[in-house]
């Protein structure tokens, strides 16, 4: 198994710039280009594009397509829980109308009857009053039918409670289908990530990308959590209640109905100038999370070039910029709920006085009117979520259009369905690796390396040294498939890497990189990530190796000292030691060494110099250095420049050829002083 396969190699994009290995879950740290760059880097993100509402919401709920089944048993959960509550009203209005008609009861004189007593107002002339008591039940002289009136608050209170107990277990249900949706979101993004090339992670920023896989999914399971509900519960409580308000009275129902066109046409308004806010909103989001991790990543380079000040206003800026459009948009979106509470006000005035002047007519009971104004509220509080829902959807849809966006990133060519495997005439791979006419270049316009061939025999160690910016890297790069050649092809032990799978392939190469990686675990752990399921006396075989061993003793828990994930309980070099120790325990069949003891002391260089010839035996190595020192044993040194090899030989040819690599070695040590 590759030894760093969470760390690729510094790698060089268009621009000239290093990145890290698209291919794995660690997001690199980019640096340069737009978009990109140190602590002081600019922040010029490409802008986002316009929302396409329609499509992203279709998309967003279709993701909720494998939850089928669960979401019609939290439908039915609902229909069940808002026909019990618009049962409700009903109910209590009748409980009204016995109240009422109880009271009117007693005071009239017994002994007649409620027909009698309606001709007796008639033939005196008092039309409208028997007008009023020809709507209602009466029994004169009676007064309240406690009985009855307490088995209609007993079905009410039961209707209740049935009620909610529907409502809670719709509230169970769905919340298990969106946790399982964003679940399997989350697990999409992850593997998705794993495919993506490095011309990617060139382009954005790793605190915005940081942003889309935990802010932008977090909102969209609130989203999703809350506007589900509300829609369903709000939808169905307005078809019920409408048909409860036309079975009371046509007339008041109509009056109710004006609010639905009103509704609709200020709840479009606000959506549409909310829209872009939201948008913004996100997009700022991204940008200030990328903005406080690079600065926090880099906050030592801050300090030492005093730049704290110009670092503070650009957060201030973003800050700003990310105020405005949260502000905006919470403010705008939030006037939905105000504007419906009006209108339901002012619906409400009309109901209170056409039903007044309805009971006085006889038309109606006073129950009745009483129910029709519980179902007036009913009917434009769910009318109010709707709006209020409108506003987390469009925050929802505006997270999940940049997580969409993410998803449908074009990813990295796909592994064979049939790969082959690097073998020697049946024997195990011993790492021949051989470059057949090989072009690349990060841009189409400014060509890199192009028609290189040069073949790395089991056993050798290939040193690649020349000017920074000539290609050494990217040779590197190119054996590991993190990017695809142009042209030509690579072979390893006569089998081209294209035809072979990713992981077959790395897992026959190990990296030691200059630029060192370790995660929050043990040192054991660090170490052991190399080749997993390796016995405790290989882990201290490679850690006596390497000389690891000789500083963890001096740590207080040994090989169990927990390291944070930037290392920084441990130096530099013992940062590299370790991972050199991991290469060690690896033993994979092709070894590369980016500048893999720049951060070394100059003594133990020496012995891990010793260590790696070693770990070479027998298997093709590939060492980039900078100082010339450190490969003169090397069996093949190749000098790049501008991504050809424009020298090869051992050290003591190229010294005499007088070349290229003789000029390096002079600046180097011949002439230290020398002005440029």
């Amino acid at each position: 198994m590759s030894p760093e396969p969470t760390s690729a190699p510094g790698t060089k994009a268009a621009g000239g710039t290093k990145t890290a290995d698209a291919d794995v879950v660690r997001i690199p740290r980019p640096a340069g280009g737009p978009g990109r760059g140190g602590p002081f880097g600019g922040m010029n993100i490409p802008a986002e594009k316009a929302m396409n509402f329609g499509a992203s919401a279709k998309r967003l709920l279709g993701s909720l397509r494998p939850e089928r089944a669960w979401l019609t048993l939290v439908l039915l959960m609902a229909v069940a829980g808002v026909v019990l509550q618009v049962i409700g009203p009903r109910l209590l209005g009748e409980g009204t109308n016995l109240i009422f008609s109880g009271v009117v009861s007693k005071e009239l004189p017994a002994g007649v009857t409620q027909e009698q007593l309606i001709a007796q107002l008639r033939a005196a002339g008092d039309n409208q009053k028997a007008d009023m008591l020809s709507a209602m039940t009466l029994t004169p002289g009676s007064g309240i039918d406690f009985a009855a009136l307490g088995s209609v608050l007993t079905w009410a209170l039961v209707l209740y409670v049935l009620a909610s107990a529907f409502m809670w277990g719709q509230a169970y249900v769905l919340n298990g289908v969106v946790q399982r949706t964003v679940y399997g979101l989350r697990e999409e993004i992850e593997a998705k990530i794993n495919r993506l090339p490095l011309k990617y992670f060139d382009s954005i920023q790793r605190g915005e990308l940081l942003s889309r896989v935990t802010n932008d999914v977090d909102n969209i399971s609130q989203s999703l959590q809350q506007s589900i509900s509300q829609a369903v519960t709000s939808v169905l409580s307005v078809i019920g209640v409408l048909v409860m308000m036309f079975i009371l009275s046509p007339t008041l129902a109509l009056i109710a109905l004006v609010t639905i066109p009103l509704t609709l046409g200020i709840t479009a308004l606000i959506a549409k100038r909310s829209q872009k806010l939201f948008v913004a909103q996100w997009k700022n989001t991204g940008q200030l999370n990328g903005q406080i991790e690079e600065t926090y990543t880099g906050h030592a380079l801050v300090k030492v070039f005093g730049r704290q000040r110009e670092v503070g206003e650009r957060f201030r800026q973003k800050n700003q910029e990310l105020y405005e459009a949260s502000f905006g948009a919470q403010f705008i979106s939030g006037l939905i709920v105000p504007a419906m509470t009006f209108i339901g006000n002012l619906v409400y005035v009309g109901i209170a006085v056409v039903g007044g002047l309805q009971v006085a007519s006889g038309a109606m009971q006073l129950g009745d009117v009483q129910a029709f104004i519980q179902y007036s509220r009913q009917f434009t509080q769910p009318l109010a979520q709707l709006g209020s829902m409108a506003n987390l959807l469009q925050s929802g849809v505006a997270s999940a259009e940049r997580v969409f966006e993410l998803l449908d990133t074009e990813e990295q060519s796909a592994d064979p369905a049939a790969p082959d495997k690097a073998s020697d005439g049946g024997r195990p791979a011993r790492g021949r690796l051989a470059f057949e006419g090989v072009s690349f270049a990060y841009s189409p316009d400014k060509p890199l390396i192009s028609s290189l061939s040069l073949v790395a025999e089991p056993g050798q160690t290939v040193a690649i040294v020349g000017p920074t910016g000539a290609g050494k890297t990217t040779l590197v790069n190119l054996m590991m498939r993190f990017y695809e050649l142009d042209g030509g092809r690579i072979t390893l032990d006569g089998v081209d890497i294209t035809t072979m799978s990713r992981h077959d392939l790395r897992s026959r190469m190990g990296m030691v990189l200059q630029d060192t990686w370790l995660f929050g675990g043990t040192i054991r752990d660090n170490i052991a990530y190399g080749r997993p399921g390796a016995s405790e006396e290989e882990i201290l075989e490679a850690a006596q190796a390497t000389y690891v061993d000789r500083f963890v003793h001096s740590l207080p828990d040994g090989y169990d000292t927990v390291l944070d994930d930037e290392g920084s309980n441990v130096s530099a070099g013992e940062k590299q030691l370790l991972t050199i120790a991991r290469a060690f325990l690896a033993r994979p069949s092709v070894l590369i060494l980016d500048e893999a003891t720049s951060s070394v002391d100059t003594r133990t260089e020496v012995l891990v110099q010793k260590a790696m010839s070693a770990l070479r035996s027998d298997r093709t190595s590939f060492v980039i250095a900078h100082r010339l020192s450190t490969i003169r044993d090397a069996d093949l040194i190749l000098v790049m420049e501008a991504g050809q090899i424009v020298e090869q030989g051992n050290h003591a040819s190229l010294l005499a050829a007088g070349g290229a690599y003789a000029r390096l070695y002079e600046a180097q040590f011949a002439a230290p002083a020398a002005e440029v």
